[in-house]
């Protein structure tokens, strides 16, 4: 087998694989005390019991403050659409105290006689921009009809962004060199203590540089922002699309200001209560369940390329794809494999590398495509499966795969995505403690248990908490009816969320998509028609179905010309987890 164990030579994705899978640091936590029995995900995980139902959120919490006025200007980087800047208490405590910024986009209604208000939107993270999402894809990421009715309107959280970011090194720069020396799936008890390492210097690094904006960074206070953004839009309710993390928000929002919702759909759920994980002694990587979703619909990945054959699937041309994924993945968990980089010579492509790449990918099947073809290409590098003619044909370099799988992009910052999930959740997790339940996930979940088993090591040393954050309780008062989607084999937001976190609302019409990625945006026309009756009128079917448009694998000309939708939210930091 071609396997290198020589340094690995730096190249352009490196730092993007490494920031996809750092991004992705949830908050977690587990007491000492907990056992290997207990910490490690069964495979018939249950998601949380829903909370108790509650009172009402009493008045205290639903902070009034100053409604600032909206100074729209002509976006200089998007055309059609608008941009302002607003200032917001940075302490809801001291609402005429000090300020923060948010950076606001909008896209005006196409029929303003018609128009209803605004629809504001949360394209997941935490950390996602709303700025540069809606600038990409606020033309065609609705139904005209609600296009027709709302203005878009969307927003850097606090934190992230042109919104005041939450940095933890000088400057990018510093933070891409930081990164590119951690280990993406540390292995090797030399590589753990690396990543123990790297995550204590990254927290420190947020707490010294940002301290003040992290303090102030929970969701809580992102909601409370949305709340005095509704007031400065002149909309008397909420009109709330949310996906992702973007539901988290929403959970909050209306937990909040109950009486301050009109429509909220909320698509991609996590159960509010596995985010906080308030009573709870499971990591957050446990309690998200990610680690078995991205297993699941992995699975689903190897099984429709099986049914596709070669001509759609490249990696059927290697044999059975279980087996040569697993096979791929098995020796490069023993060491890079050289592949060819298209210009006469080889780069070492890694085990981290590759999970960072297939978590993504699963996030929409008009990637799956490549994904294929990667696979393909590493395992004719290394000698797997049946090295027939077609198998070795030349297809992509490794980049050009790499850039269409939206793997290569411009630098995010990590403190962007730590600042909520730092302050949202509880932490009972040690630092120290994370190579042996990393260690324990993998054996439940081999590979994703592993990439996924970080999750929340960039919070464990987290020292600042931010006093108004919102932990609960989640049983929701809103009169309103919502909408809640999940999709079948989501490998982020695992479906059997889906009703759990419905329940905690009186009137949830919960909608599922039999299909395969990461929320709804872009892959199904009955969705978005079904989404479009219930923000304009306020209706939707409860235990509706919808399927996706366009199969895995489908022939080019039936792929969608909306698939690059969900590409263009990954690349601009969307949905994020």
């Amino acid at each position: 087998m071609n396997r290198s164990t020589t340094p690995r030579r730096p190249r352009p994705f490196t730092t993007a694989v490494a920031a996809l899978s750092a991004g992705a640091l949830l908050a977690a936590g587990i007491p000492a005390t907990a056992g290997a029995a207990e910490r490690a995900a069964p495979a018939t995980m249950t998601p949380p019991a829903a909370s108790p139902p509650s009172s009402p959120v009493t008045s205290a919490l639903q902070v009034d403050a100053p409604v600032p006025d909206i100074d729209w200007q002509p976006c200089d980087d998007a055309e059609g659409y608008d941009c302002a800047e607003i200032e917001v208490p940075s302490d809801y405590d001291r609402p005429h105290g000090r300020t923060t910024t948010i950076a606001v986009t909008r896209l005006p209604a196409t029929d303003p006689e018609s128009r209803i208000g605004s629809a504001l939107v949360n394209f997941g993270g935490p950390g996602g921009p709303g700025l540069d999402n809606l600038h990409a894809v606020g033309e065609v990421m609705v139904d005209p009809e609600v296009r027709a009715r709302f203005d878009l309107v969307s927003f850097d959280p606090r934190g992230v962004g042109q919104s005041d970011p939450v940095t933890c090194f000088r400057d990018a720069e510093r933070e891409a060199e930081y990164f590119a020396g951690l280990p993406t799936a540390p292995i090797t008890r030399a590589e753990e203590r690396r990543a123990v390492a790297g995550f204590a210097r990254i927290a420190a690094g947020c707490q010294v540089i940002s301290g003040d904006r992290l303090s102030t960074a929970s969701t809580a206070n992102v909601a409370r922002d949305m709340d005095v953004l509704r007031q400065a839009l002149g909309d008397d309710q909420l009109t709330y699309i949310g996906y992702s993390y973007g539901t988290i928000l929403g959970a909050t929002y209306s937990a909040l200001f109950p009486d301050r919702v009109r429509a909220l759909v909320l698509d991609g759920t996590i159960d509010p209560v596995a985010w906080s994980g308030t009573g709870s002694e499971d990591p957050i990587a446990t309690r998200l369940g990610q680690a078995e979703a991205a297993t699941e619909t992995f699975a689903e990945f190897n099984r429709l390329c099986a049914e596709a054959g070669p001509g759609a699937c490249p990696l059927a041309a290697l044999g059975d794809p279980a087996a040569v994924t697993e096979e791929v993945l098995t020796t490069l968990r023993e060491g890079p494999v050289e592949v060819p980089d298209g210009e006469g010579g080889t780069v070492p492509f890694t085990y981290g590398e590759m999970l960072a790449v297939s978590f993504q990918a699963m996030y929409g099947t008009a990637a799956w495509p490549q994904l294929s073809q990667l696979f393909a290409q590493v395992a004719v590098a290394a000698d797997i499966g049946e090295q027939r003619p077609s198998a070795r044909s030349q297809g992509p370099s490794l980049d050009d795969l790499l850039r269409e799988l939206g793997v290569v992009e411009d630098y995010p910052s990590l403190g962007n995505a730590l600042a909520a999930q730092c302050m949202d959740a509880a932490e009972p997790l040690r630092l120290w403690q994370y190579p042996a339940y990393v260690d324990e996930l993998d054996e439940a979940y081999p590979h994703f248990g592993r990439f996924r088993g970080w999750t929340g090591a960039g919070c464990a040393p987290m020292i600042l908490r931010d006093e108004d954050a919102y932990t609960g309780p989640w049983g929701q008062t809103t009169q309103a009816p919502v909408m809640v989607i999940g999709t079948r084999y989501d490998p982020a937001t695992p479906y059997h969320f889906t009703e759990p976190y419905a329940d905690h609302y009186d009137d949830a019409r919960v909608m599922t998509v039999e299909g395969w990625g990461h929320t709804t945006l872009g892959v199904s026309t009955c969705a978005d028609s079904a989404i479009a009756r219930y923000l304009v009128d306020v209706e939707a079917d409860d235990g509706a179905t919808c399927e996706q448009d366009v199969a895995p694998f489908a022939p080019v000309e039936q792929r969608s010309d909306r698939a690059d939708l969900r590409a263009q939210v990954v690349r601009s930091g969307g949905w994020g987890l």
